[in-house]
């Protein structure tokens, strides 16, 4: 019998997050899929909106610059860039600390 306190609790809304999702795009005239997470759908939709891209289009410019498998990509990207939004808003706040 296995005890379940010691298991991190997932929130319904976290679980959610998790949930695979495949999406068809079209790339350079062709359709392919993408399999994500719903959390990286939803920052990639996020992103592709801050830089007035369509999901497409921010998915082809990945595309334009992968090496490997398109949906891990996608994550690397996603993460790289709410890494940079990170040490930028960090930049910020050090600056205000200092300032005033």
């Amino acid at each position: 019998m296995s005890d379940t306190t010691d298991k991190p609790q997932i929130e319904p809304d976290e679980a959610d997050s998790h949930r695979v999702r495949k999406r068809s795009v079209r790339i350079a005239g062709h359709r392919t899929s993408i399999s994500l997470e719903d959390a990286f759908w939803d920052e990639l939709a996020k992103i592709a909106d801050a830089r007035g891209q369509s999901l497409n289009a921010l998915i082809a410019a990945i595309d334009a610059g992968r090496g490997g498998n398109l949906s891990s990509a996608v994550r690397v990207f996603i993460l790289n860039e709410v890494r940079q939004t990170n040490r930028t808003n960090e930049i910020r706040t050090t600056r205000d600390d200092t300032s005033g």
